[in-house]
C-alpha cells in the first residue's frame, strides 16, 4: 500500500502547480470568446504568426504548465499547431534543475537548452507554413463538448469549472502512471536504453512520451552517468511534453488529429536525436 500512497502524493504534487496555469488559460479563453471584440480576436490570430518563437522560448522554462496551457489554447484554436508543438518540443520538465544541481558548465547547459528551443521554433514555423486548419473552434464548442453549460455563468466560474475538470483528469492519469512506474521501477525503464545506437533514441523517445517528470529525470541522469548518448537523451526530452499531451487528448475532441500530433512529436524527437549522434554534433554539446 505504500507505493499507492507514494504514487498519489506525486500525482498531487505534479498537479497542484498546474492549477494557476490552467485557470489563467481558461480565463483568457473565456474573456476572448465572450468579452473581447472581433478586432481583438483578429489581432491575436494575426500575431499568432510569431507564435512558435514565443512558444519555443516559454518552453525553455522548467515548468510543464506551459505545455498544458498550450494544449488548451490550441484546442480552442487561439494558438496555432506550430505554436503548441514549439512549446511541447522545448519543454524539458526536470532537466534544467538536474543539470544545474550537478554544477555542469553553464555554456554546455545553455547550448543544450538553446538547441532544443531552436529545434522547437524551427519545427513550429514549418508546421504553421504547411498546415492550415479547415475549421476554427472556439470556447463555445469546447463548452458543449465538456457539457459544462457555461451560458450565463461568470467567466471566472466557467474558467474554474474547466480548470477543475482538466486538473481532475490529470490527477487520475498521473496517479495511474505513477503506480505503473512504481511497479515497473525506474531502474527497469532505464535499462531499456543503455548504450544502444539508434535503438536508444527510439526507446528514449517512447520514455519521453510518459507524461510524468520521472521520464526527464531518468533520461537526464542516464546521460550524466555516461549510460545514454546525448542524441538519445535529446530524443526523449524533445518528445517529452510534460502533461501537455494528456491535456490535448482530454480537451481536443479530434482523436485522429491528436494521434497524428503525437506521432509527429515522436518522429521529430527521434530524428533529431539520431542526427545528433550520427553527425557527431553530440561532441559539441556534450555535458559529460
Amino acid at each position: 500500500m505504500t507505493f499507492i500512497f507514494h504514487a498519489l502524493l506525486h500525482a498531487v504534487k505534479d498537479t497542484l502547480p498546474l492549477l494557476p496555469f490552467l485557470y489563467l488559460t481558461y480565463l483568457l479563453m473565456e474573456l476572448l470568446e465572450h468579452k473581447a471584440g472581433d478586432r481583438v480576436n483578429a489581432l491575436i490570430r494575426r500575431s499568432g504568426r510569431v507564435g512558435p518563437l514565443a512558444g519555443g522560448l516559454l518552453g525553455m522554462l522548467p515548468q510543464c504548465g506551459f505545455s498544458a496551457a498550450a494544449a488548451s489554447l490550441y484546442a480552442g484554436r487561439i494558438v496555432s499547431l506550430g505554436t503548441m508543438l514549439a512549446v511541447f518540443l522545448s519543454t524539458s520538465d526536470e532537466m534544467l534543475p538536474i543539470l544545474l544541481s550537478k554544477q555542469l558548465p553553464l555554456p554546455s547547459v545553455l547550448a543544450l537548452i538553446g538547441t532544443k528551443a531552436a529545434v522547437a521554433v524551427l519545427i513550429g514555423f514549418v508546421v504553421d507554413l504547411l498546415y492550415r486548419p479547415k475549421k476554427e473552434e472556439h470556447v463555445e464548442e469546447l463548452c458543449r463538448a465538456e457539457g459544462c453549460h457555461c451560458e450565463g455563468k461568470s467567466v471566472f466560474l466557467s474558467a474554474l469549472f474547466h480548470t477543475l475538470q482538466v486538473a481532475g483528469f490529470i490527477l487520475l492519469a498521473t496517479f495511474a502512471l505513477g503506480i505503473i512506474i512504481e511497479l515497473v521501477g525506474e531502474e527497469t525503464l532505464a535499462s531499456l536504453v543503455l548504450n544502444r545506437p539508434v535503438l536508444g533514441s527510439l526507446l528514449a523517445g517512447l520514455i519521453g512520451l510518459i507524461p510524468n517528470c520521472a521520464a526527464s529525470v531518468i533520461l537526464t541522469e542516464l546521460h550524466l552517468a555516461g549510460a545514454l548518448s546525448l542524441g538519445a537523451m535529446l530524443s526523449g526530452l524533445l518528445v517529452g511534453a510534460g502533461v501537455g499531451l494528456l491535456v490535448l487528448f482530454r480537451v481536443n475532441r479530434h482523436l485522429k488529429e491528436n494521434l497524428l500530433i503525437l506521432l509527429t512529436l515522436y518522429t521529430i524527437g527521434v530524428a533529431i536525436g539520431i542526427l545528433v549522434d550520427v553527425t557527431g554534433l553530440g561532441t559539441l554539446l556534450s555535458l559529460v
